[in-house]
């Protein structure tokens, strides 16, 4: 029998998810797998990582000017 551990982030392990699947069952032609998976949160460095590579905020670095300032958190 072949045990496969895997730690998933969402689509992805180490390579496409499609990709792991079609391993897995490759695998399961010639013996039993036992496939345990495991999905954990991110932790926020990473959150952060993901969110700076995935452009979904670089209408920041695009204004040209600073939208805030270091007084916009003061009370008034």
């Amino acid at each position: 029998m072949t045990t496969i551990h895997a730690q998933l982030i969402g689509d992805n392990a180490l390579l496409p998810r499609s990709d792991f699947e079609r391993l897995v069952e490759l695998a399961r032609r010639s013996e039993a797998v036992d496939l345990q998976v495991q999905q954990d949160d991110l932790p926020t460095p990473d959150v952060m990582k993901l969110a700076e590579r995935g452009g979904a905020f670089d209408f920041w670095r695009e204004a040209g000017e600073d939208i805030y300032s270091i007084h916009d958190g003061e009370p008034v």
